[in-house]
């Protein structure tokens, strides 16, 4: 019962089109963040995610972001969360990146996804 309510909730949460059009939208959860990080050399052994921390804070909010394939690491979070967040990735022996702030709007379903890509650079 709970799942069929939370689904009818959904359903019609999206439909604020006019009375005679009907936006369907998709059930699944979209990313408002994902943030591709690069380093100057990819030439080891070592995965290039090894070590590499992200971080999105939006006021008191803050976020560790997933990665789920350590060879291209996409890290990704902030998942139907609209905010103006603050991007940090740290990797021991790279310098800091911190970004400017990265606004998530979202349209009738979900969250707009704002894709960043960082380049870690050597300290």
């Amino acid at each position: 019962m709970k799942k069929g309510f939370l689904f009818l909730l959904l359903l019609l949460s999206c439909n604020e089109a006019s009375e005679t059009e009907q936006i369907f939208c998709t059930t699944e959860a979209k990313a408002g963040l994902n943030v591709a990080v690069n380093l100057t050399e990819s030439s080891s052994n070592i995965p290039i995610s090894e070590g590499v921390t992200v971080i999105a804070t939006d006021g008191n909010y803050s976020e560790t972001l997933s990665f789920y394939d350590p060879q291209n690491p996409i890290f990704s979070g902030a998942y139907e969360r609209t905010g103006t967040y603050i991007i940090t990735v740290t990797k021991p022996g790279r310098q800091t990146y911190v970004s400017q702030p990265i606004e998530v709007t979202k349209d009738v379903c979900h969250v707009v996804p704002e894709n960043i890509s960082v380049l870690l650079l050597p300290n």
